[in-house]
């Protein structure tokens, strides 16, 4: 982001993530309350795109040994006479779906749990923030009001 910016950037989607990478603003007198929020914000960011990277790759993984082995027991390459890449009906695929989400039920649960606290704390400092900015605008207009 140029210099001269005061709002957060997003970025094109991660590629093995899918997730698009947030860069924050640090605004240059940062309160140490702003700087705990933001770096939550950066801290639940970086879990996420962990997961889903992590994720995602064992997904594709899983996916094309799935489809070898199927394929393999059909008697079918990878490829047909064309060259076109060899698929299974969706009936097949949502065997394989059921299963791989099935097989990583834990950790999604695991993760949903993780990133409600994370969120939930991010919402307490944002609105810690929203009240002591609150506070501070109506000091300076009941300061600015008398004058």
């Amino acid at each position: 982001p140029p210099a001269h910016s005061r709002n957060d950037w997003i970025g094109p989607p991660d590629k093995h993530s899918n997730l698009r990478p947030v860069v924050f603003y640090v605004p240059p007198e940062e309160s140490p309350l702003e700087r705990r929020l933001r770096e939550a914000r950066q801290e639940a960011q970086a879990c996420d795109q962990h997961f889903w990277a992590r994720h995602n790759r064992a997904f594709s993984q899983e996916k094309e040994e799935f489809i070898y082995s199927r394929l393999k027991a059909k008697g079918l390459e990878m490829r047909d006479e064309t060259g076109q890449k060899a698929t299974l009906t969706a009936e097949e695929m949502a065997d394989f779906y059921k299963d791989f989400l099935s097989k990583n039920f834990r950790k999604h649960m695991q993760y949903n749990r993780d990133w409600y606290k994370r969120n939930f704390t991010i919402t307490f400092l944002m609105g810690q923030v929203a009240l002591v900015r609150a506070l501070k605008w109506l000091r300076w207009k009941k300061k600015n009001v008398g004058n």
